[in-house]
């Protein structure tokens, strides 16, 4: 859909008053693809939490600094630019600790049932090539439009000797949270707050 959305951008005349821009990042915290709510699930009824790989790291972003990115395209896009938001990490073992530590269960069971078809160890977010020619914005990278004109001859006989060399911009190499800090995260979050609260009604 990336590669869709820019196929418009470069066709629109450069004084369009529309500017096409994408947004890219992880799960967000608490989402339907989140794992959160599941494991929350799981303690308050009882059953063990299901963990795939307890060394995967998955970027933890709350939903209010996705929202944040979406400003920040809207604010600052130029014609297919693509922009991504920097994101902490955590194991899923340290986010498994830091649940059952806010619902005080320490001792509630793990079954680590293994991984599942096409699972990854870790989230990438933006290759080491696209952020050779991208913009670090602070909390953001900013991934600009490839506007070259399209040259067989670079896939036959020539090639681009004026690489820079990154390394992707992934789940394991961004800044790692403690289960302290997965914690803090959490607790940012009405739905985790909510959760605890009727844990807590259930219990008495």
């Amino acid at each position: 859909m990336e590669k869709v959305a820019q196929s418009v951008a470069r066709s629109l005349p450069t004084d369009a008053a529309t500017t096409i821009s994408m947004v890219r990042y992880g799960n967000v915290m608490c989402s339907r693809g989140s794992a959160i709510p599941l494991f929350m699930r799981q303690i308050r009824s009882g059953r063990p939490i299901s963990v795939t790989e307890p060394t995967m790291t998955r970027f933890l972003m709350p939903l209010r600094d996705s929202v944040a990115l979406v400003h920040h395209a809207f604010e600052n896009a130029s014609q297919g630019d693509l922009f991504i938001r920097k994101a902490p990490a955590s194991t899923i073992a340290d986010l498994v600790t830091a649940l059952k530590e806010l619902f005080e269960v320490p001792d509630h069971p793990v079954d680590v049932i293994g991984w599942r078809h096409a699972e990854k160890l870790y989230e990438t977010l933006a290759s080491g090539q696209e952020l050779a020619s991208g913009d670090d914005m602070g909390d953001y990278y900013r991934i600009r439009m490839d506007t070259r004109d399209l040259n067989y001859k670079a896939y036959f006989s020539e090639g681009d000797r004026e690489t820079s060399h990154f390394d992707d911009y992934h789940s394991h190499n961004t800044t790692q949270l403690t289960v302290p800090q997965v914690k803090e995260l959490l607790l940012t979050l009405a739905e985790v707050h909510a959760d605890i609260e009727a844990w807590k009604s259930e219990r008495k």
